[in-house]
């Protein structure tokens, strides 16, 4: 049985661990981004990224140490990112039914190699509605376009179940 995870608004001072957590999450899941290309994002996600999405988090009760995250901005998911020790525990669906339910989140994108996010998202109740060839940077990780489409019986909240 997966636990309920409690979601915490991460402060400044948590931004380097923050930025753990993404780098720990994109080395597990995004194989096909080169070293030198995370090594470029890094700086930008944690001294520009973070502070434009409004964010939530969660922490494990035992260690203290953050567990994944989620950033929202004009009702898209901008990032959501989970420690690799976590992933399979609730963490991701926990932050994003909270990116639905509370901060209005419809639309994400997700690169189009990160199956196990597509497949994640489409779980969740997204559906994919555009493509293009380049990320945010211009560089050739194509990303899909997704939007949540509500399920008929959720009654207009996501599953936290």
């Amino acid at each position: 049985m997966q636990q309920k995870w409690a979601i915490h608004t991460p402060r400044l001072r948590d931004f380097v661990e923050l930025t753990d957590v993404w780098e720990a999450s994109v080395r597990a899941t995004h194989d096909f981004l080169p070293d030198s290309y995370i090594q470029l994002l890094r700086p930008m996600v944690k001294d520009q990224y973070l502070d434009t999405v409004m964010l939530a988090c969660c922490k494990d009760p035992a260690r203290k140490k953050i567990s994944g995250f989620v950033g929202v901005a004009a009702n898209k998911v901008e990032m959501l990112f989970i420690h690799p020790d976590y992933r399979g525990l609730g963490v991701g669906k926990s932050l994003l039914c909270f990116a639905i339910d509370e901060l209005n989140a419809q639309e994400l994108d997700v690169n189009e190699q990160n199956s196990q996010a597509i497949g994640f998202y489409m779980k969740q109740g997204f559906e994919v509605v555009g493509r293009c060839e380049k990320d945010g940077l211009g560089q050739p990780y194509p990303l899909l376009h997704l939007r949540y489409k509500r399920p008929p019986r959720a009654f207009g909240k996501c599953s936290r179940a």
